[in-house]
C-alpha cells in the first residue's frame, strides 16, 4: 500500500532481460536502507526488491507489468518515481495507492500555468470504474493527483513547482506514456453497481 507521495526518484542503471521478464538495477538516496523482500513502486507499479548490489538495488517485472504499464519503455539512463511502502503510523497525505496500475495514458498537452504547469492526458476508456471524477484522486506515474476537467477518455492536473521539479513529471511532454491507476473506491463502486444490475 503506498500514498502516492514521491519519496525520490530512481536511475536506470541497468535493464537484463530473463526469457519474458526484465530485471531492473537501480539506484536512488534510500538504497542503504532497503532489504531483500521490501516492496518499492516504481513509476506506481509496486516491485519487489530481489537482490542490492552496493548502491544500486535488483526489481523484476514480468510480462503482465511490462504490457500494462511503461516500464517497458524504460531505457538505462531514465528516472523514474520512487516510493517505499506506506508504514501503518504515517500520515495519508496522498491517497489510497495499492501500486496496480490499470493502464497507460498519454501526454497530449503540456500548459505553463506562470509558476505552476497543467498536464492533459488521454487514455483508452475501459469501464470497470477506470474513469476520472471531478476532484477525484489518480495516481500518475505514482504520483497522488486531483483530477480537473474529466471526460470519458481525458482528464488534466495541476503540477506544482515543488512535484515539477522532485519527480520525473519534469521530463513529461506531449507524446509521453504515463501509468495510472484509478481510485480504489471508485473500482469497488463500479463493480457493486455491476453485480447490482446483473440481479
Amino acid at each position: 500500500m503506498f500514498s502516492g507521495i514521491v519519496e525520490a526518484m530512481a536511475e536506470v542503471v541497468a535493464i537484463r532481460e530473463d526469457r519474458t521478464n526484465k530485471d531492473f538495477t537501480m539506484r536512488c538516496p534510500f538504497t542503504g536502507e532497503l532489504k531483500i523482500d521490501q516492496s518499492v513502486a516504481h513509476n506506481g507499479v509496486c516491485l519487489t526488491v530481489v537482490a542490492i548490489e552496493g548502491d544500486c538495488y535488483v526489481v523484476t517485472a514480468m510480462k503482465e507489468t511490462l504490457d500494462r504499464s511503461n516500464l517497458g519503455l524504460l531505457t538505462v539512463g531514465d528516472r523514474v518515481n520512487v516510493e517505499r511502502s506506506m508504514r501503518p503510523e504515517a500520515l495519508l497525505d496522498g491517497h489510497i495507492v495499492q501500486g496496480h496500475v490499470d493502464q497507460t495514458a498519454r501526454c497530449t498537452k503540456r500548459e505553463d500555468a506562470d509558476g505552476s504547469w497543467y498536464y492533459t492526458f488521454e487514455y483508452e476508456p475501459q469501464g470497470g470504474g477506470m474513469t476520472t471524477v471531478e476532484k477525484g484522486s489518480v495516481a500518475v506515474n505514482g504520483v497522488s493527483l486531483t483530477v480537473c476537467d474529466p471526460t470519458p477518455s481525458s482528464f488534466r492536473v495541476a503540477i506544482i513547482p515543488y512535484t515539477f521539479e522532485h519527480t520525473n513529471f519534469h521530463a513529461i511532454e506531449p507524446g509521453t506514456v504515463v501509468n495510472l491507476e484509478f481510485d480504489i473506491v471508485g473500482k469497488y463502486i463500479a463493480r457493486l453497481m455491476e453485480n447490482y444490475m446483473q440481479k
